[in-house]
């Protein structure tokens, strides 16, 4: 960037150095920008109060210096400027910025935010490779991936000339290892997404600028600084209010939470609805009264996929949430053993019902009380059906801890829904009111001990399933999910 100043309209102070340098001009033109490219727009060097030429030692003195303070993770620019006689025309604004005379360097420390460091090691380790695209020059770029834990000290780092030559084959091989990228353009950002997305990446794209809307657009997420350009904010699906790359992450695992949640709530309430289905369907075939009453139907519904579900909606996140691989874009919902959950449990909390129903109806039948068994078999199909409900929602709340290690702490919501779920069936069951609405009668202490056995029993077979599945769907780290992000 270069600004003209009129010598004749500064104060005296200012004009001491200038004049040295501008002679009799009554202009000066002042110019600033990344070190190592205005080194070669210099001819001059001003020190010691006067101008010398500057030779080959002295530029390479300049960029030993400069190596010096980016090595350090330091942002450098330089100062030159040069006298002019005039005020140059819109024809004459290029060579404003050529053969000026070297007037000194700036070295700054912009320290990456306190959580970047910890937001990059939980992206490690959930298979979330960032990478740094920047604009900063390659040494400081490398130091700071470095502090970040981004890439290693002696990693490779591809600039905005190595990436010109480049055919988009490699390109896409180059993308797959190297993860800093400086003095970029904004073309050369467009194609580094584009050779991602080619490796079957899914590519996070941060930036605030104008000039990053292409980059933005194509990304499969665009997210746009708060802080930055409407162009960008239009451009991008996310804009991060706080500028802060630890969000992203933090938006990362609360996604994953969200999905956890819904995919155990499919499975819990999918199962859960095979069976009342054949409990519903199969029974008649048998030669067995009506299990269970329409209401009843209703009304385990209301429990199951309305208190429990909800309890089920705000389920915190498993210890392993952030450290496991990324789920693919095209994975069904079914996969990693909820349709196989959902297949086996289904049909067997549907036979044990039937089972259930079939004894208690010929309990009732051997002690003379066939009358009874009209209402007695609906309603201990009902109360096991409850229980044995309540009991997997406890175990739903991992898909891979057992129950006994996730407790009845850490959801306090689904805590309350299960004691809300107990009383309300109890009171369908007890209360003579509701006994007349429902079809129920109370059940004996030898019936309720018998559906609480069948529970236990449903409980233990979710909890083996639980633990084959783990088998089968072990965790391990991914590396084909990217978050990119240009400020750490």
């Amino acid at each position: 960037m270069t600004t003209v100043h009129e010598l004749a309209s500064a104060g005296t102070e200012a004009l001491v150095g200038f004049r040295e340098i501008a002679g009799t001009a009554g202009y000066f033109a002042l110019t600033k920008g990344a070190a190592d490219t205005m080194v070669d727009r210099c001819g001059a060097l001003f020190a010691d109060g006067a101008v010398t030429s500057l030779n080959v030692g002295d530029r390479a003195r300049l960029r030993e210096e400069i190596e010096s303070f980016t090595s350090k993770g330091m942002r450098v620019l330089a100062v030159a400027g040069k006298g002019l006689d005039a005020l140059p025309s819109s024809k004459d604004e290029e060579s404003v910025e050529d053969n000026l005379v070297f007037l000194g360097l700036v070295a700054m420390v912009d320290p990456p935010r306190a959580e970047a460091r910890d937001a990059v090691a939980t992206c490690r380790t959930a298979g979330i490779r960032p990478v740094m695209i920047t604009g900063d020059h390659p040494l400081t770029a490398r130091a700071i991936a470095a502090d970040l834990g981004i890439a290693s000290p002696a990693a490779r780092v591809i600039t905005g000339r190595d990436l010109d030559p480049m055919t988009p084959e490699e390109l896409c091989g180059a993308v797959r290892e190297v993860s800093v990228y400086a003095r970029v353009s904004p073309e050369h950002k467009l194609r580094i997404v584009e050779a991602l997305q080619v490796n079957g990446e899914i590519v996070a794209m941060t930036g605030d600028g104008v000039n990053d809307a292409p980059a933005l657009k194509k990304a499969n997420i665009g997210v746009a600084m708060g802080s930055g350009t409407d162009v960008a904010k239009e451009a991008a699906d996310v804009v991060l209010l706080d500028d802060n790359f630890a969000t992203i992450v933090a938006a990362v695992e609360e996604g994953r939470v969200v999905y956890d949640n819904v995919r155990r709530f499919v499975q819990f309430s999918i199962s859960g609805n095979v069976a009342k289905v054949l409990v519903v369907a199969i029974p008649p075939l048998l030669g067995l009264p009506l299990l269970l009453v329409p209401i009843m139907i209703l009304f385990s519904n209301l429990l199951t996929d309305g208190l429990l579900g909800l309890g089920m909606g705000v389920e915190r996140p498993e210890r392993d949430t952030m450290r496991r691989r990324p789920y693919a874009p095209t994975e069904s919902i079914f996969s990693r053993g909820i349709g196989m959950h959902i297949a086996i449990i289904g049909p067997i909390l549907g036979a044990a019902m039937i089972l259930v129903g079939y004894l208690t109806f010929e309990a009732a039948r051997r002690s003379d009380q066939l009358p009874e068994a009209q209402q007695l078999v609906p309603t201990m199909v009902f109360t096991t059906l409850a229980f044995v409900q309540l009991l997997r929602a406890l175990s739903a709340r991992s898909f891979r801890k057992p129950v006994w290690r996730t407790g009845f702490r850490g959801n306090p919501i689904l805590m309350g829904m299960l004691v809300a779920a107990l009383l309300l069936q109890l009171a369908v069951v007890y209360v003579p009111f509701l006994q007349g609405v429902f079809e129920t009668i109370g059940l004996n202490a030898t019936f309720i001990g018998w559906a609480i056995v069948v529970a236990v029993g449903a409980l233990v077979i979710m909890e083996i399933a639980k633990a084959i599945s783990a088998r089968i769907y072990p965790l391990g780290i991914a590396e084909s999910s990217m978050v990119r992000s240009e400020n750490a």
